[in-house]
């Protein structure tokens, strides 16, 4: 299974013994792939984050799942479905990018999320 992770999700998931860091644990144990966007890659770079942790996410997620105009149709479809709230067209860039690939998607946020469920995000 592929399982797209949010940013909040990834930041999380890079503190030790952290429930996103035990669940991320037990995806790659059974040996479910782990990716990111592009989008949700540009916030967890805002940082703040170190060396370390950088290089330890980009061994994990690997390289970014590029934002193409496809994910833009789908992202639109999402932001304008749930209500066209300010601040949440980053959110439907992202989820966008773990619909159109049919992942299952995981965030530390799941309020900012549920809201793409109708619309067939499945949060794991």
């Amino acid at each position: 299974m592929t399982i797209h992770l949010d940013t909040s999700f990834l930041i999380r998931a890079l503190i030790p013994d952290s429930p996103e860091n035990h669940r991320l644990r037990e995806w790659i144990r059974a040996g479910d792939t782990i990716v990111v966007s592009a989008v949700a890659w540009a916030e967890f770079l805002c940082g703040p984050l170190t060396a370390d942790e950088l290089q330890l996410a980009a061994r994990v997620v690997g390289l970014p799942q590029d934002f193409t105009s496809r994910h833009a149709m789908i992202s639109a479809r999402l932001f304008n479905a749930s209500g066209r709230r300010r601040g949440t067209m980053v959110d439907s860039m992202i989820a966008a990018v773990a619909l159109g690939a049919g992942s299952q998607f995981a965030t530390a946020n799941e309020d900012d999320f549920t809201r793409f469920t109708e619309q067939g995000l499945r949060l794991v």
